[in-house]
């Protein structure tokens, strides 16, 4: 079994899929913070010498095994050349 169709069989299940869809904007993160590093052409050793911080610390951000604040977004996004933005988006459900 692929693993897509195995992350489409889990997705049936309503619990799995709630539980997939409250995770995606952190995986999304993680995703474009090692994108902007790549992008960037340093390795998780190189953004932590620019930031001052340990290679580790750089780990656990684009795992996201954090929770990391916008300033700390910032200095990452910069140290790889890159500027951050927010952009809100209006649910579609109902609250």
């Amino acid at each position: 079994m692929s693993l897509q169709a195995l992350k489409d069989r889990a997705l049936q299940n309503p619990e799995v899929k709630a539980e997939y869809e409250r995770l995606a904007p952190e995986f999304e993160l993680a995703n474009t913070l090692i994108t902007m590093r790549q992008q960037a052409g340093l390795t998780q050793d190189e953004l932590a010498k620019r930031l001052h911080t340990q290679k580790s610390n750089i780990s656990r951000l684009e795992r996201g095994d954090s929770n990391p604040g916008w300033k700390t977004l910032q200095r990452y996004a910069k140290a790889c050349g890159f500027e951050l933005s927010v952009q809100a988006q209006r649910h579609n459900t109902a609250v």
